[in-house]
């Protein structure tokens, strides 16, 4: 793919800073109750009721996904939605015990994994200009971007769930290395966490647990 030059990029960027401000125009913050349902009052849910979650739905998510902000335009991330019977038997057994229940009540189980070569699709992603040679031998670097863009492609996956009205619950108490030969053995693709998505059952709720103000961790410089 190659990256447009000339008059063709000046009229991108035109559409695309004018998109910005037209966005900006319809919308200046998202409501209170926008925020409270993907963060300030949202929970991290372990019980589930039995309605399920549409195919189309969490191909939505993707798609806004998808979107969200990675460093190079990356997009490490690889997403495995697990729903069979059979997918959750092999996620089962790479978890612990108790962690167990809470996975199989849910419609879906989402492994959030990272691809080491990612910096292979750099020429479709950032046509700018070629990026691979900043990543080729540097295998420290490319698991550090890889993870922390991954991580953070995770994190734009839990609150696009709960802006579509869905419930989820991020999970760790796996054994990545069991992950990764279960679902990505001959890849290049490694485990980072789990979240269950699905519509909860809130009578398994308790209350919400302590969280720092402002003043007790963060500071200016």
């Amino acid at each position: 793919m190659s990256a447009p030059t000339g008059a063709d990029l000046d009229a991108l960027c035109a559409t695309a800073q004018q998109g910005h401000r037209d966005l900006r125009g319809r919308i200046e913050r998202l409501s209170d109750d926008a925020i409270d349902l993907i963060l300030r009052e949202a929970r991290s849910h372990y019980a589930w009721t039995d309605k399920p979650v549409p195919d189309a739905m969490l191909e939505e998510i993707y798609d806004i996904v998808s979107n969200g902000a990675t460093s190079m335009n990356t997009c490490p991330a690889r997403i495995v939605f697990v729903k069979s019977a059979e997918g959750k038997e092999r996620l089962a057994k790479t978890m612990k015990p108790m962690n167990v229940p809470k996975m199989m009540g849910a419609p879906v189980t989402a492994i959030i994994a990272h691809d080491l070569n990612f910096y292979n699709d750099l020429p479709f992603l950032f046509p700018h200009e070629d990026r691979r040679k900043l990543f080729e031998g540097k295998d420290a670097f490319i698991a550090d971007t890889a993870y922390r863009n991954g991580t953070l492609q995770g994190a734009y996956l839990m609150i696009a769930a709960r802006a579509l009205g869905l419930d989820v619950g991020a999970m760790s108490g796996f054994s990545n290395a069991d992950v990764d030969e279960g679902f990505f053995a001959g890849t290049s693709l490694k485990s980072n966490f789990l979240c269950n998505i699905g519509y909860a059952d809130e009578s398994a709720l308790f209350q919400k647990l302590p969280r720092f103000s402002f003043d007790q961790v963060c500071s200016y410089a």
